[in-house]
């Protein structure tokens, strides 16, 4: 069997992942999708380090590689984490927009609670976001001493990376126009500058990559 088909490595229930996200359900949306991107950049920094420490003559790569594994054997479950709050997030909004609303008590209660899960929608997606840089900044270093048969995996891993963050600012934007208030210029700074230092990051290691590759 091939690894697309039915009994494959990629099985019946990744097909299923795909299709509650084709479904017509809100979640998993976006913000998800951004969590399941950082899950597979993951996954392809533990095959780029798996294959570098399991070779004496990258040796030098060894204790960095070592520590990518420890971090993204983690990274990928808190991935997958990442995607089930994110959508948990959402479902919180939209079950804040269906409190009743008769009364102004209900009303002030109402307005409160469509606020406050407002907010955990936008900082769902920016987690995710600041654990994608986390990983880029692993990347950085593991891009200089990896096996060189691996560096476009790991190039990948961190177009992945960066795609995590971008997808994930779309979430924290839209959520942010909602509502306004101190704690709103605080998660948008933060937002700013993860966005800033991602892109410095992916660009770094795309220029050690093609270096290391003599393609420029």
């Amino acid at each position: 069997m091939g690894y697309f088909k039915e009994g494959g490595k990629l099985n019946s229930g990744y097909a299923e992942v795909l299709k509650s996200i084709g479904s017509s359900d809100p979640t998993p949306g976006g913000g998800s999708v951004a969590a399941l991107s950082l899950a597979h950049a993951h996954s392809l920094a533990l095959m780029v380090a798996r294959l570098t420490v399991g070779k004496e003559k990258w040796a030098g790569g060894h204790e960095v590689a070592e520590q990518v594994i420890l971090d993204s054997t983690d990274g990928v479950n808190n991935a997958l984490r990442l995607a089930h709050s994110d959508a948990e997030a959402f479902d919180s909004v939209m079950s804040a927009y269906r409190m009743t609303k008769d009364t102004v008590d209900d009303q002030y209660a109402r307005s409160l609670a469509i606020r406050e899960a407002t907010i955990g929608a936008a900082k769902a997606p920016l987690d995710t976001a600041i654990s994608a840089l986390s990983l880029l900044s692993s990347l950085e270093g593991l891009c200089v001493s990896c096996n060189p048969n691996a560096l476009t995996d790991l190039a990948s891993a961190a177009e992945l990376c960066l795609s995590s963050v971008k997808i994930a600012s779309f979430n924290v934007k839209i959520n942010l126009d909602f509502i306004e208030g101190d704690d709103v210029e605080y998660i948008s700074s933060q937002l700013n500058q993860v966005i800033l230092d991602s892109k410095n990051s992916a660009r770094n290691i795309n220029l050690k990559v093609n270096e290391r590759l003599k393609w420029i």
